[in-house]
């Protein structure tokens, strides 16, 4: 069953509610984290749906500021029928021009669905922890210097998508297609809380070549997080601009391109 999660801020913010925001999520414990924070300060309540576990995708975002689908340890390349249409469904925001966000996972479906390919790295890495990244565009700063990782596989870009930031051990880390569809292969929405959860949960899968130990992500995240969490406001900040505006690029993303 699907949750929808409201704002709850002052009667005055509360006046100010917007359409809401469909969020696609793979676990049943999973959350939105910072980037739900940011969406509900905003105004935005969230329309929490989980397909892998029978909640329905709409046929269209008619109603919904935009969508968002988030992580999960599953693959892009799972035959499983779910996966599948997931990654069918990202037509609907595409061809409706409506705000897309697709984060490590969600980056990757997004990619297959327009067509580029979602591999593993190709020495059996699994980038687990904090990388640098590299901006091939300063307008969607202040960038932090390194953003979190979990992963084991990363995407190609199709011909009419935009690098916006290149990685160290997988190439693409962000990029845009069209006028607001984004992809994010690391997590802007990770909390301190969520780092200790995912370490734990995960903990035989840090063993893997390339995985940082679990007190390197959490002493990591004291040095790192602040500017994550500062970026990510910012770019939510933009992304929201062309939810409430589809009539043009917010002049944030237009110069990314």
């Amino acid at each position: 069953m699907s949750e929808l999660l409201s704002f709850t801020g002052s009667p005055a913010s509360a006046q100010r509610s917007k359409e809401p925001i469909l969020v696609v999520m793979h676990r049943r414990e999973s959350q939105p984290g910072a980037v739900g924070q940011v969406l509900r300060a905003h105004g935005h309540a969230l329309d929490i749906r989980r397909p892998r576990f029978g909640d329905p995708l709409p046929a269209s975002l008619d109603g919904y500021a935009g969508a968002i689908v988030f992580g999960g340890p599953m693959s892009a390349n799972d035959p499983d029928d779910y996966i599948r249409r997931e990654i069918d469904w990202i037509g609907v925001p595409l061809s409706e021009g409506k705000p897309f966000l697709g984060i490590c996972l969600g980056a990757q479906m997004l990619a297959k669905q327009l067509g580029a390919e979602v591999r593993p790295h190709p020495a059996g890495h699994l980038e687990a922890g904090w990388e640098p990244i590299h901006p091939h565009d300063q307008t969607l700063g202040p960038w932090p210097s390194h953003v979190y990782h979990w992963h084991f596989e990363g995407f190609s870009l199709c011909r009419d998508s935009v690098r916006l930031a290149a990685g160290d051990v997988f190439e693409n880390q962000a990029f845009r297609h069209g006028r607001n569809a984004f992809g994010l292969q690391f997590h802007p929405e990770i909390t301190l809380a969520m780092i200790h959860g995912w370490t734990v949960r995960g903990a035989a899968k840090l063993a893997h070549p390339g995985a940082q130990k679990a007190h390197r992500h959490v002493e990591s995240h004291a040095m790192h997080g602040a500017r994550l969490r500062a970026w990510t406001t910012h770019f939510m900040d933009a992304w929201l601009k062309s939810a409430d505006r589809r009539d043009a690029v917010p002049e944030d993303l237009q110069r990314a391109a």
